[in-house]
């Protein structure tokens, strides 16, 4: 037979099973808008979008089945992955893609009178994440599909989303993220798989079986905990991993002699108080109320999980735990979830009969704790009072750790009371707090950071004490994210133009990009390039107007800044640069000033009012630019309200400038430079985080890097005076100068004084004055080098050429090497 003719036939045979997988789809849609959704006529766009995810569900079930067949069969170890945040987005389409049936939908619904593109935007995204730390969870489960893993997913099933972020009048308002509202498509309930958290009580003693004096907890108020797992399907492989998310619910649904004797409210106390469990991510903690439903939320995750395992773990192995480390390992995505510790050796001393030590070699042979941060305020610590009154078993099990802890610490470091103190899980003070992330060290096998200068200075930094004591349990994991997502779906076009010249395997092996570097000067290639980026940021300024009624012209250099808002990220920076380019323009300096559309996006946290006025003053500052004809021919600026993982698909293929400005030192890694970087995005940042892994990876000549290193700010620090800098740079002293006389808040009087104030602090732990001249400087190459179409092209090209190590299929990789030794 001729190559043709095997083309041909091989054609034919896809052809056929596109034609048999539409013709499913399109059965089991039907199926479903009457049998399971009770659609009888006038079908809505939501309807449909039901049904789709259902028919495709169906797709996945048996692939689903199988995996989950081969975890309880053969006798391997498997990884838990325990978050309490897992930003997905939609699932529509991630399950398409990775079963590659894109085009069967299409065809199936063309033939039914939809289109797939509504009925995909018709899915609301998840509501079980806020923001890296989410986003990150859900990357590392796609990998472990991909990667086809032993690994399964555990959090917290929220029936609100961190909240809905609108604007009105420049100020973020919240809304509650009703994210369930229509039910979860996604989602099976394993009703048999309820397990029973306890809370409150008291810790009491009694003589076992074998006469020994024990400790048992007792008079507890006990939730119930409901698992419902979704699929998290691995590309084109037939492996289907497991999220399972717990949902809270009361031990009785209410009290029937309350009910029946009128007091309405009291017999459905418990059930309420049961259900706020899950009721909404990230409660506002600055309450004592917050605080104590944040404490329970995290217990919830790492009790229901642990017992979920060890359940499994008994129907085979009954209570012989000898070899339950060698086939677990629970990686602990930051301090969240740190009273797992505690928690299993609870479960295995008090539940199981273990003995203290073999409790602890268990524990600490199967924890594996990671740090997310360099903030010390962001270093979780609990009141003792309130584990005491909340958990009280878990505070002596705690109190037993960090006695033998201090024990082994004084036993290396005779007389050094002062190390013990530092060292200490319980720091002391006039309320005495538990140090979560000590925990987690204490705790685990291994602790690591998420990019290499991350994980420097945790070793010479805040855990210091600790890396001199095990300096074998610390290492790096950089992280990184998932191209499926984060290239082949959001960025089609690119996409589409990589695959023509590399084949398609980059997609699972993301170093492959490397090979584009031989096109970076190909005339023709880069004219490709170009046209896909051009139709990415229509695609992004018909978003922005529609959500921000701002005009962005495509020609214009897109300057992209979205991440939680937070001091540290220096949102306030970005605008300090874009009123010195509005003061430029109005000054007469327009030929000077490249024109540039500014977007930036992100939540606040409801409390934190410094990020909520710096929210109003982008707003303020946008109104004022926009609205001048001689600054918005050749500046604009918008806020895009409710920034989230849909949008981010339609923000990374759009951008041409990545800012990535966060104090040097205080950013633990980063994952949006990266997904910038890999669609093709210069990055203009500082030695921080990940950045330092992207500029050398791509070269100083395609990276606009500014401001003061890490160790230049210690030294600085020192004799810092933000009014000497402005003393000394006009252009800084002309935008405070507008900032102070009210000149974008003409009918607020001093409104953003405090920001003015922050700025001009001499103890400003995010040195903005100290870096507003080098940052003004770095804009003005990266307009410079925009205006060399071709030259800019050839850096976006190589900067996409070059993100091969940022997948989170290397990440995960290393993880399973490394640390849980599933491979």
């Amino acid at each position: 037979m001729t190559v043709d003719a095997v083309s041909s036939t091989t054609g034919s045979d896809n052809q056929r099973v596109n034609n048999n997988d539409s013709n499913e789809l399109s059965s089991n849609m039907q199926h479903h808008l009457l049998y399971t959704l009770g659609c009888f006529d006038h079908q809505k766009a939501k309807d449909w979008s039901q049904a789709l995810a259902l028919a495709v569900r169906d797709h996945l079930m048996h692939d689903w089945q199988q995996t989950r067949l081969k975890e309880t069969t053969y006798e391997t170890k498997r990884g838990f992955y325990l978050s309490l945040e897992f930003l997905l987005g939609r699932s529509m389409n991630n399950a398409v893609m990775s079963m590659g049936l894109r085009s069967s939908a299409g065809r199936a619904l063309q033939e039914l009178g939809q289109a797939y593109e509504e009925l995909e935007s018709e899915e609301r995204d998840a509501g079980l994440g806020n923001g890296g730390l989410g986003r990150l969870a859900a990357c590392f489960m796609d990998s472990c599909a991909a990667l086809a893993l032993p690994v399964r997913g555990y959090g917290i099933r929220y029936e609100y989303g961190m909240f809905h972020q609108s604007i009105r009048e420049g100020r973020q308002f919240e809304q509650p993220d009703h994210w369930l509202m229509a039910g979860n498509p996604w989602e099976i309930e394993q009703a048999d798989r309820t397990c029973t958290v306890k809370f409150y009580g008291r810790s009491e003693f009694y003589v076992n079986d074998a006469g020994a004096s024990c400790k048992r907890w007792v008079d507890t108020h006990d939730v119930l905990a409901v698992p419902y797992d979704m699929p998290i399907p691995g590309y084109k492989n037939g492996v289907v991993n497991t999220l399972r998310l717990w949902k809270a619910a009361a031990t009785h649904e209410f009290n029937l002699q309350d009910f029946n004797d009128g007091d309405y409210a009291d017999a459905v106390a418990q059930k309420n108080l049961a259900e706020q469990i899950t009721m909404v991510l990230y409660p506002n903690d600055a309450s004592e109320n917050g605080k104590e439903l944040r404490l329970r939320q995290q217990y919830f995750l790492a009790s229901a999980s642990l017992q979920d395992v060890i359940s499994e773990w008994c129907v085979k192995h009954g209570d012989d735990f000898s070899q339950f480390a060698k086939f677990h390992c629970f990686q602990l995505n930051d301090t969240h979830p740190t009273l797992a510790v505690a928690e299993l050796m609870r479960l295995l001393i008090d539940e199981h009969g273990l003995e203290w030590d073999e409790a602890w070699e268990i524990t600490t042979g199967t924890m594996a704790y990671t740090n997310h941060t360099l903030l010390p305020e962001a270093l979780e610590r609990w009141p003792v009072r309130l584990l005491g009154e909340l958990l009280p078993r878990l505070l002596d099990i705690i109190y037993e750790i960090n006695a033998r802890f201090l024990a082994e610490v004084a036993h290396r470091w005779p007389g050094d009371v002062e190390r013990q103190r530092r060292m200490s899980l319980i720091e002391e003070g006039q309320e005495p707090h538990v140090r979560m992330a000590y925990l987690g060290i204490v705790g685990s096998f291994s602790v690591n950071g998420v990019a290499a200068l991350h994980s420097e200075l945790l070793t010479r930094g805040l855990f210091r004490d600790f890396f001199a004591l095990w300096p074998e349990k610390f290492n790096n994991k950089t992280n990184g994210v998932t191209p499926r997502r984060w290239l082949a779906h959001c960025n089609p076009g690119l996409k589409q133009l990589i695959d023509s010249c590399i084949g398609k395997e980059w997609v699972c092996e993301l170093d492959r990009l490397e090979h584009l570097k031989n096109y970076a000067d190909d005339a023709a290639f880069q004219q490709q390039w170009m046209d896909v980026k051009q139709d990415n940021k229509r695609r992004l300024a018909a978003l922005v107007k529609d959500k921000c009624g701002v005009d962005f012209d495509e020609h214009f250099i897109f300057d992209i800044q979205v991440k939680r808002i937070h001091e540290y990220k220096r949102q306030l920076l970005n605008v300090l640069h874009v009123i010195h380019l509005y003061d430029k323009i109005t000054r007469g300096d327009a030929e000077q000033v490249a024109p540039r559309c500014v977007l930036i996006g992100g939540k606040a946290a409801p409390g934190y009012f410094l990020a909520k006025l710096t929210i109003k003053l982008i707003n303020n500052v946008a109104a004022v630019i926009n609205s001048d004809e001689r600054v918005s021919e050749r500046l604009r600026l918008a806020f895009l309200p409710n920034y989230n993982v849909s949008a981010m698909e339609i923000i990374t293929p759009a951008a041409d400038l990545s800012e990535q400005i966060s104090t040097a030192g205080k950013e633990a890694s980063g994952t949006g430079n990266m997904k910038f970087m890999m669609n093709g995005a210069l990055t203009i940042g500082t030695y921080d985080g990940a950045n330092i892994e992207i500029l050398d990876a791509v070269g100083e000549e395609h990276f606009f890097l500014f401001g003061l290193k890490e160790d230049q700010i210690v030294k600085h620090r020192m004799q810092h005076s933000p009014s000497s800098i402005v003393e000394n740079d006009l252009d800084l002293a002309r935008v405070i100068g507008l900032l102070q006389c009210g000149h974008f808040s003409m009918f607020e009087e001093g409104i953003f004084q405090p920001l003015i104030d922050s700025v001009l602090n001499p103890h400003d732990p995010w040195m903005t004055a100290a870096d507003f001249r080098s940052y003004v400087d770095a804009q003005q190459r990266a307009a410079d080098a925009y205006e060399n179409k071709k030259l800019w092209t050839r850096s976006s090209i190589l900067n996409t050429a070059m993100s091969g190590k940022f997948s989170s299929d290397r990440t995960i990789r290393e993880y399973a090497q490394d640390i849980w030794k599933i491979v």
